[in-house]
Order: C-alpha cells, then structure tokens, then sequence
C-alpha cells in the first residue's frame, strides 16, 4: 500500500496559469527523484507534499486518508522533511538539534528518554557527525550542517522522508554516503522522495523518476524509462553526452 498517494494534484506555482495533474503513489521501498531546472516547482511541490503548501486542486492521501484530516503530530511521525535551506533559530547543539526529531514521538512537556539519546546518536554515527556532538550548530560548514539535518530526520524516522538536494554542500565522499543511507532506509521499508540537481546520482540511486518540466507539463515512472536522453535534452535544454558504468547511464554535456 502506498504511504503518500496524490490525486489529481496540481501544485500552486505563482504566475503560472496551469500544471499537469500528479498522480503519484509512493510506496515503502522506493527512491524517488525528482529531476527539473531551476524555478520549475520542485521545491513548491515537496512543501505541498509535507502539508506546509496548500494545492491548487487535488488531493493528498496519507495512508490512504487526506492530509488535512490528519494531526499534525500525526503526520509527523510519518512524514518527515529536509529543507533545502534553513535557519538556526537560537543556539543549539548538534546533539540538542538531532533530538529535535524525536519530538513527534513525545507527549507534551515529556523528556527524552535513554532510547532517544541512543536513537539521536546513532543517526549521528550513520551521518559521521557525531564527533560533533557538543558543537553549536551555527559553527558548522555547509556540509556538516546538511549531515545533521538529515541525521534529525533520521533520528524522526518518519514512514516517508522527503529531501530537497540532500547532497547540497557535501563533498564526494559524503554524497555517496549519504545516498547510500537514503538507499538502506528504502530497503527497510521507508519511502524516499527527493529533489536533486544532479542526472548521475539520480540515475545511480533512484529507482523512480519524476520529470517536471518549466511549462508545468510532467511524467513519472521507473528510472530507466524517464532517464532516456531526448527527455533530458529537452527538459534541461542542453544536449548530453551519455555513456554507461557499471551498468548504470552516465550523462554529461555535450
């Protein structure tokens, strides 16, 4: 059964008169990317998945019920989000921001117990940040304070993560890490929805795509029917060059 499932979807785009409806269904195990240039919608489209945007028209079912019959403590022990970017609100350590994503799963005025911290440590370890513990978050770099925040959704562990470039900042070495963690958590039954920039990773870790295009037009499927070079071509307005490693395709310009 699909956790997330959208209806005839159309997400508000300021200025932009119509869109193709989505009619998405994503389900426990998969890795979804979505690919589109710049100002296209692929951010305005994950906040109205996570509920923070309202649709033009549609519907949005979680679990099979509408979203906004929904609690909202509810639907975030569900579904959890990673900004593309964000603000630090008031000085907090990197172990004090992890926990935050355990906040769904307290009562109110309730303390996190010895499983939390344990929880929050461990998404640390998987993130390689947790030699940072006692760090304030506004010291960090860029990369590190992209490894936290999505070590916090970790520590949430929400039915379904949606991420907005998640690799956004990260070094190589990172990136891959941080793919393979996002591949682990489908593996055990979590949804990945995803943002990305880059045609490499999406073609290397996805399993899904979905392809949005700037006049609001839009298709969806299995990655290697979406990642086809005349789509791309003309989705990004650039020629590609394209090859294949370790059985995976390759895209650079041309």
């Amino acid at each position: 059964m699909a956790i997330l499932t959208t209806e005839e979807l159309i997400i508000d785009i300021p200025g932009r008169a119509s869109g193709a409806p989505l009619n998405l269904s994503i389900e426990p195990g998969q890795v979804w990317g979505v690919l589109g240039p710049n100002g296209v919608g692929k951010t305005t489209l994950l906040h109205t998945l996570a509920g923070l945007r309202v649709p033009r028209s549609g519907l949005l079912l979680l679990d099979g019920k509408p979203l906004t019959d929904i609690r909202r403590k509810l639907v975030s022990q569900q579904m959890g989000l990673v900004f593309q970017d964000r603000q630090d609100g008031f000085p907090a350590t990197v172990l004090e921001t992890a926990l935050i994503g355990r906040h769904p799963w307290l009562s109110s005025w309730q303390m996190e117990s010895g499983e939390d911290l344990a929880i929050a440590e461990h998404a640390l370890q998987s993130l390689d940040v947790i030699h940072l513990r006692d760090r304030l978050v506004n010291t960090l770099s860029g990369g590190e304070r992209q490894r936290v925040a999505i070590a916090t959704l970790m520590t949430q562990a929400p039915g379904i993560w949606l991420l907005d470039e998640p690799t956004n900042h990260l070094d190589l070495q990172h990136q891959t890490s941080v793919m393979k963690l996002l591949r682990r958590q489908a593996a055990s039954g979590q949804a990945v929805f995803m943002c990305l920039h880059d045609l490499n990773l999406a073609a290397r870790w996805c399993d899904q795509i979905l392809l949005m295009f700037p006049d609001g037009q839009a298709c969806w499927g299995r990655a290697r029917d979406m990642l086809i070079t005349t789509a791309l071509e003309k989705l990004f307005d650039q020629r590609l060059l394209t090859a294949e490693l370790d059985g995976f395709p390759v895209f650079v310009p041309g």
